[in-house]
């Protein structure tokens, strides 16, 4: 095999909870990830020599940035080191996806890129071990090696998958002049520890007990049951206050979202990018005409069984 074309998708959180500060300094997430169709577009190719080549199309400052700081790039090389493996690489990603907004579009690429190298290479890794790489190059990233709709844990990246739900069209507004860092988002938000270390050891069995049995529901009332976390509902960001303080604007999006026809609306992850649920993709158009000077994209949610046959039925030669 010589060629690998395999796509990246974007996500949303339809609930982010932040429960506090963890004992190692990362904070203890509960999150909903949904997928969306929303995906940048990667191709490996062999070539000659052992080295790895990455071309960036579409986002001027991640093409001009030195590779090797390049999720992508990352990706690919510690899958070879796993492998053992000396074959060159050229990386080529196209960028549709905002940096930077919340959308996850850095994470898709480098568990596109883990499982595009494991495709063009015809090598196998057991999925814990597959799981644990994609944990060390960030903590969304073993989520997108689910897709669809997943419940997320510890930093996010203890993943659960969830039961899929109907397909639902979405509004993406990306405002070209916000920019919020994570690290930054973090900061502004005061979040108090729940659990003094992370889940305390009786939590963890009652959660990996439920998750075993595949009691779904079950597990995610366990995951919000604590002091302080509300009843699991849909679309709340913890994000939202700290970052709307600082970026009315990001407010203003999400109410002219909500006055314009979304039944839902709410910031991605922890932004800048702010998303609107509405009841058809014409309706979501519509809307869109209300942001001249953003980026905005009419998109759907994707199930995880459309997302694993786009992902492992990547175009091969």
């Amino acid at each position: 095999m010589n060629e690998v074309r395999i796509p990246a998708f974007a996500k949303i959180n339809v609930r982010l909870d932040v429960v506090g500060k963890r004992p190692d300094g990362f904070h203890e997430l509960r999150t909903i990830f949904q997928s969306i169709s929303l995906h940048d577009d990667l191709v490996l190719r062999r070539r000659r020599g052992n080295g790895i080549s990455l071309l960036v199309e579409g986002n001027e400052a991640l093409s001009t940035e030195p590779v090797e700081k390049n999720l992508v790039y990352r990706a690919v090389d510690l899958l070879r080191r796993e492998l053992r493996l000396k074959v060159g690489v050229a990386i080529a990603l196209r960028k549709k996806i905002p940096a930077g907004r919340g959308l996850g579009g850095g994470s898709s690429d480098a568990a596109a890129a883990l499982l595009g190298f494991l495709r063009l290479s015809g090598k196998e890794l057991p999925a814990a071990r597959l799981m644990e790489l994609a944990a060390s190059l960030g903590a969304d990233v073993p989520f997108f090696l689910h897709g669809g709709r997943a419940l997320g844990v510890s930093k996010g990246d203890e993943i659960y998958p969830l039961p899929d739900v109907a397909e639902q069209h979405l509004l993406v507004v990306s405002p070209r002049e916000i920019h919020v860092p994570t690290p930054d988002a973090y900061k502004w938000l005061d979040a108090q520890p729940l659990y003094p270390a992370a889940i305390q050891p009786r939590a963890r069995k009652a959660l990996t007990k439920a998750a075993e049995a595949s009691r779904i529901w079950r597990f995610c009332a366990l995951c919000w049951s604590a002091p302080g976390i509300g009843p699991l509902s849909n679309f709340a960001n913890d994000f939202e206050g700290p970052v709307f303080q600082r970026h009315p604007r990001l407010q203003q999006i999400k109410r002219v979202l909500l006055q314009n026809g979304a039944a839902e609306a709410s910031l991605a992850g922890s932004g800048s990018a702010v998303f609107g649920v509405f009841p058809s993709p014409a309706t979501a158009r519509r809307a869109a005409v209300r942001f001249p000077h953003d980026q905005t994209f009419v998109c759907e949610t994707i199930s995880r069984r459309r997302y694993l046959r786009a992902v492992s039925g990547a175009r091969v030669r």
